[in-house]
């Protein structure tokens, strides 16, 4: 048979890449198909989600006070004067908004870390080997979390009554309790009176940020906000500890083997083995619990509604009372809209705090006591015995050889040896 030869290219040329028909994402049926599918979640989400923002975005640029359509021509457009109220006005509004910013913060400062800590603290004694009935324990913690709440609500506000269980408790160790959802005292203004200041220094009794006085920005939440903090991490550390407990399993226990030949203790092969590598879903965990936090509504209108003394007043319950109860429509739009951006940009900050940073390189974990010279010693030896092994640096490949497969130790070469 006849054997087919190539035909040779003259010298100097190329072979020039194949052609690729260039794609334009899809087309035809496919495409139709496809919009067809999601055509229903298109629709819900413009019908109850887009439409009602957009209408929202124009109420708080209005001045319509939920008489007739806002689209009306009786409704005028207002610009930003609604935010200018809310932000830099000296009126009620303006102070209310102070106020209710003041109460949320320290509820965020509060429970956010609380719960994430509690919950990793569950997640990891849960997740141990060793533990019997561990199932049981998943139920228990979480079973706050699939209550009303509204029942928690009603339940805690029995249980930290004048007369509650709670108070019933504290008088065992001669305590005397205080009269909990009725308190309007700051919890740090409490401390301070115990060193005997029980008035505003002068510097700090004039109007503030957001109108709101330097010695009421010190005061801290109130009696009244400490119950609920303290019943937001009740019902929200059970959710997050599932998902730590997803993420602890995922960690494979070859890496904590590693960690403990190395020398590491427990709290070595947390801090510097397990934490970094729940990175992901502690972000998850802090966004999910500073948002939450944030829009916390149904606990305040049903358990104090803003009281006692406002100090228990929210952004979210404050948007809710301008519109509903006081007919105020676009100063309620328009805290809704500021309480979002606060949301947004705390995200925004939150995820640059936790990004992936540049792993630095390998060091072996120093057993805790250990002595400096010899730990020192120790690792020398180590690194000199990983330039004998091949380990090197510099470029030397397995075996102490390099690339072009000379020998570091014997100056000879695959060839010579053949």
């Amino acid at each position: 048979m006849a054997r087919r030869t190539a035909a040779k290219r003259p010298s100097g040329t190329k072979d020039s890449p194949p052609a690729y028909r260039k794609r334009t994402g899809i087309q035809g049926r496919t495409g139709l198909t496809g919009w067809l599918f999601i055509s229903p979640v298109v629709l819900i989400l413009g019908l109850f989600l887009v439409i009602p923002v957009l209408m929202a975005a124009w109420v708080s640029m209005s001045d319509w006070t939920g008489r007739g359509s806002p689209f009306g021509s009786d409704v005028e457009f207002v610009g930003g004067e609604n935010f200018s109220a809310i932000l830099g006005g000296e009126g009620l509004a303006a102070r209310d908004f102070g106020t209710a910013i003041r109460n949320n913060f320290y509820y965020v400062l509060l429970v956010v870390p609380l719960q994430t800590a509690l919950a990793m603290f569950l997640a990891v004694m849960v997740n141990k080997q060793v533990l019997k009935g561990r199932g049981l324990f998943r139920t228990a913690f979480y079973f706050p979390s699939v209550t009303s709440s509204v029942a928690i609500t009603v339940l805690w506000l029995f249980l930290f009554s004048a007369t509650g269980v709670v108070n019933k408790v504290l008088s065992f160790f001669a305590i005397s309790g205080p009269n909990w959802f009725q308190d309007p005292r700051g919890i740090f203004h409490i401390l301070f009176s115990v060193f005997g200041l029980n008035q505003a220094p002068a510097g700090l009794q004039d109007p503030g940020f957001l109108g709101i006085p330097g010695w009421e920005w010190l005061a801290g939440p109130s009696v009244a906000m400490s119950a609920f903090v303290l019943m937001a991490i009740f019902t929200t550390s059970g959710t997050f500890m599932l998902l730590f407990i997803a993420a602890l399993q995922n960690i494979s226990g070859e890496v904590q083997e590693a960690a403990m030949v190395d020398g590491a203790s427990a709290w070595q092969r947390f801090w510097q083995v397990t934490l970094p590598m729940l990175r992901p879903t502690l972000f998850t965990v802090l966004t999910l619990g500073l948002i939450g936090t944030w829009q916390v509504f149904d606990q305040i209108y049903v358990g104090t509604q803003g009281g006692p003394a406002k100090t228990t007043l929210t952004p979210a319950y404050l948007s809710f009372n301008s519109a509903f109860n006081n007919q105020r429509w676009g100063e309620g739009a328009a805290i809704a809209f500021i309480l979002f951006g606060i949301i947004v940009v705390l995200t925004v900050l939150q995820r640059y705090a936790l990004r992936e940073r540049d792993v630095p390189k390998r060091s072996r974990m120093v057993p805790v006591g250990a002595d400096p010279k010899t730990a020192a010693a120790a690792q020398s030896s180590a690194r000199h015995a990983d330039r004998v092994k091949g380990r090197d640096p510099g470029g030397t490949g397995p075996g102490g050889s390099t690339p072009d497969g000379t020998n570091n130790q014997t100056g000879t070469t695959e060839g010579d040896r053949r």
